[in-house]
């Protein structure tokens, strides 16, 4: 197996808008960020990924971009980002940069002239299709019955040309057509632009839904349900890889930098075509089974994760490293709710278990990614009311819920309570005075009144600390390479409260046990000669693991 940076390095996720605000907005900026680089680096990481910073009307938090070229007045200027850069870089630090191509704005310039006329040159650098006739009244209906990621349709009509145009996302955030050799040339074109202004990669939004299967054909019908869910004719299509592989050699190839592509409803052997390094498409990607073993069916839907299915997707997903591929390794993002809250017990053991999941993310083949927050224990937050609530999945899913399909509204909110992707944009919490030290003013999200107890300033001065820990495991990952580089064995396989596992690499041996519950737990360990080298505990027991407990121990 191959050694290289990206492979080595430990990515931290920043969402800048709730990060740090350096002039009272209460919008977090790129001189919020610079003024917090001393913390980045004393945490231990390697690589930051930012999430979106180019110009957008935000009807999605930036990732509907209207013009990729340009910092979003909100966030600064492109003196603050190249400062950013410069800084970051004589740290050490790396910087990903989002690269969002599935979809533009509405308003970027290539849009706003397609929508003019049929016969505009930009007009095939999007996805248009006229309506057809309903069978049941004979009415106009959208080109077919996909549904939107946001709720609703995948479509929306425009009345200057009489089409519609497909939106996998919100309406604000029209797909692009890569059928179109022109919108790849520009999108070759942007990239190449930010690389020469020296990043070091792009992590690459839902990149594997750029090729939809022809004839855009309907989905079967949900009984009752007017859209259906149409994965199988948007994700990982029949040029997914084509255009991987020309996106490769037009740009990637020419210099030395990490992709990880957002992959979406990608099995093991897609993510080992899409990071094999002899199929010269990306390095790794994000893959999403683990983020679905709580839910049923759709993400809203909730229930109570079982360790087995923890233990055969990691297992399954380590295929990809063997076979010459890489994964990465994370439990939340901005996407995603709180892992602490979702996978942990944020109540009654929450430094110990927001530990017990630092042991997890840090100890598995594959570059780990800490989210913003995540390294001092934040938490779900519980707004009362939906108007608290700025994310547009989270609001579409509760009109749909609520005033279209008549669902309870305390049950809706229960379950947005915990899945909502606001749980994770609530502002960073720096310290307890007022608005948490993240804006002096009007903060753009209402703060989670956790940060009272739980803030930055309070773990820096506890050495037993969440944030240390992380310091701590980063530490210990850089010193044991079979920790990056080590072949996966599972033992304990049965148990299902404890999750086992030893990385070998060069018959050195790395082993790691880690209690997933809140019970005390029975070790069986007899065999192994081994060293402790970190525990969530100060006083450990050779034969029992108390809730959450994890350990890494070295095998002599």
């Amino acid at each position: 197996m191959k050694e290289k940076w990206w492979k080595e390095g430990v990515v931290y996720q920043i969402y800048p808008r709730s990060f740090k605000d350096s002039n009272g907005d209460g919008i977090g900026d790129l001189r919020g960020i610079i003024e917090k680089i001393d913390y980045i680096e004393n945490l231990g990481v390697d690589i930051i990924w930012l999430n979106p910073v180019y110009k957008s009307p935000n009807d999605d938090n930036g990732y509907d971009i209207s013009d990729y070229y340009n910092i979003m007045d909100e966030f600064g200027t492109m003196a603050d980002w190249e400062e950013l850069l410069d800084k970051l870089h004589k740290r050490g630090i790396k910087l990903i940069m989002d690269l969002v191509v599935n979809h533009t704005s509405d308003e970027h310039k290539w849009f706003v002239e397609s929508r003019k006329s049929k016969d505009n040159p930009y007009r095939d650098y999007y996805i248009w299709r006229k309506g057809k006739e309903n069978k049941e009244d004979g009415k106009e209906i959208e080109p077919n019955n996909w549904l939107s990621f946001f709720s609703g349709s995948a479509w929306k009509y425009d009345k200057t040309t009489d089409e519609y145009f497909m939106h996998l996302f919100t309406k604000k955030q029209p797909d692009l057509n890569w059928e179109n050799e022109n919108v790849r040339k520009e999108v070759y074109k942007m990239m190449t632009w930010w690389l020469d202004k020296g990043i070091d990669g792009f992590r690459m939004d839902v990149i594997n839904l750029i090729s939809k299967v022809d004839g855009l054909p309907d989905v079967p019908k949900v009984k009752g349900e007017k859209y259906s869910w149409g994965g199988d004719y948007f994700m990982n299509g029949p040029k997914v890889e084509e255009w991987f592989k020309e996106m490769n050699k037009e740009v990637l190839s020419k210099y030395d930098i990490m992709t990880v592509g957002e992959c979406p409803g990608t099995t093991p052997q897609e993510g080992i075509n899409f990071t094999a390094e002899e199929n010269r498409e990306l390095n790794m990607i994000f893959q999403f089974e683990l983020m679905g073993i709580d839910s049923e069916i759709v993400k809203w839907n909730t229930k109570q994760f079982e360790l087995k299915d923890i233990k055969r997707i990691i297992k399954k997903w380590q295929l990809v490293i063997e076979k010459g591929g890489w994964n990465s390794n994370y439990l939340m993002n901005h996407d995603q709710p709180r892992a602490l809250s979702r996978f942990g017990d944020d109540k009654n053991y929450r430094k110990e278990s927001a530990k017990m999941l630092a042991t997890f993310t840090l100890t598995l083949p594959g570059t780990p990614y800490i989210y913003q927050g995540e390294e001092i224990g934040m938490v779900n937050v519980a707004f009362e009311k939906i108007d608290d609530y700025k994310d547009v999945e989270t609001i579409n899913y509760y009109n749909e819920m609520v005033f279209d399909k008549k669902e309870n509204k305390e049950k809706i909110m229960k379950q947005i309570h915990q899945m909502s992707r606001d749980n994770s944009r609530t502002p960073m919490q720096w310290d307890d005075t007022e608005n948490a030290g993240f804006t002096t003013g009007n903060s753009w999200i209402k703060l989670n009144p956790s940060y009272k107890e739980i803030n930055v300033e309070n773990d820096l001065k506890d050495e037993n600390s969440i944030y240390n820990y992380y310091k701590k495991l980063i530490k210990i990952r850089k010193e044991n390479k079979e920790l990056i580089y080590g072949k996966y064995i599972e033992i304990n396989v049965e148990n299902e409260k404890v999750m086992s596992y030893i990385l070998e690499k060069e018959n050195s041996k790395i082993l790691v046990v880690i209690n997933f519950f809140g019970d005390n737990e029975t070790l069986d360990l007899k065999g192994y000669e081994k060293e402790l080298l970190i525990s969530n505990y100060e006083n450990s027991l050779e034969v029992e693991l108390k809730p959450y407990e994890a350990r890494i121990y070295k095998i002599k």
